[in-house]
């Protein structure tokens, strides 16, 4: 009989957001983010100082997480709070650490329910905290690394809540790290900019049961958002059309890159 995989359990929510192991965690990571790049933000001002939201930003390379979570603690003066893949949770040490700090596990292996990540992030949102969200889910299949075809997850989450998503554009990180990379080029003096924009009007899909298809719509409306800012930080256009990983032929989880060349779709 094949051995179930140990059950993760979900972080403690409170009304304080600086705990003392978010404390604890950003003490020891700060310092090292910056001697790896120099976190560069525009259009701060656009978020609330305090109260629930979600921040939705482009996902490019595994180096986006620490210089979000940065963004977020250093720049805002808020604790991170990430839907982040169960496997980080597997690991020892980490996985409590990542617990302590208030991270969410999101799940793509048997055994527990995503239901309960958008539960605790509803519960986090209830609770007063903001909550980032990759819309795309993983990092994009794009090519030039533009920012692909979202999943709903985000705008469920901020239709079921109620509370304002805001979209943020980002670019740099790829000179840290390469996509599904091993090779990590540090240097302080590397710049990864982030450009806050507005509020992303979603009125008309907040309503009782929303259909799949006005989900879907309102998704698009949010990566159109974030697309538009990557273009201002980039000072190039976009391609008129979204990347689909599926109807390239692509895994849409995990490195599609190694998949391909063992000829996996999933």
């Amino acid at each position: 009989m094949a051995r179930q995989p140990r059950v993760i359990p979900m972080p403690n929510i409170t009304s304080n957001e600086m705990t003392l192991a978010v404390r604890i965690v950003a003490g020891i990571l700060a310092p090292i983010v910056r001697l790896m790049f120099k976190v560069e933000v525009e259009g701060m001002e656009k978020l609330p100082k305090s109260g629930a939201y979600i921040l939705a930003p482009n996902h490019a390379t595994n180096v986006d997480a620490l210089a979000v979570a940065y963004f977020i603690y250093i720049k805002t003066k808020r604790a991170p709070h990430f839907l982040t893949k169960e496997k980080l949770f597997r690991i020892p040490l980490v996985g409590s650490i990542l617990l302590a700090a208030g991270q969410i596990p999101v799940f793509r292996t048997g055994g527990q329910r995503n239901d309960d990540s958008l539960r605790v992030a509803h519960a986090y949102l209830q609770a007063g905290h903001s909550v980032c969200v990759f819309p795309e889910g993983t990092l994009t299949r794009d090519p030039d690394f533009w920012p692909m075809r979202g999943k709903t997850g985000a705008v469920r989450l901020a239709l079921d809540s109620g509370v304002p998503v805001y979209p943020v554009g980002q670019w740099g990180s790829e000179k840290v790290m390469a996509r599904y990379s091993s090779k990590f080029r540090p240097g302080f003096w590397k710049k990864v900019s982030f450009l806050v924009g507005d509020e992303i009007d979603l009125q008309r899909f907040r309503k009782p049961n929303p259909a799949p298809a006005e989900v879907l719509e309102a998704t698009e409306v949010v990566m159109s958002a974030i697309t538009k800012l990557v273009e201002q930080l980039r000072g190039e256009k976009a391609p008129d059309r979204r990347w689909d990983p599926i109807a390239a032929g692509q895994a849409t989880t995990g490195n599609f890159i190694k998949k391909a060349k063992k000829g996996e779709i999933s």
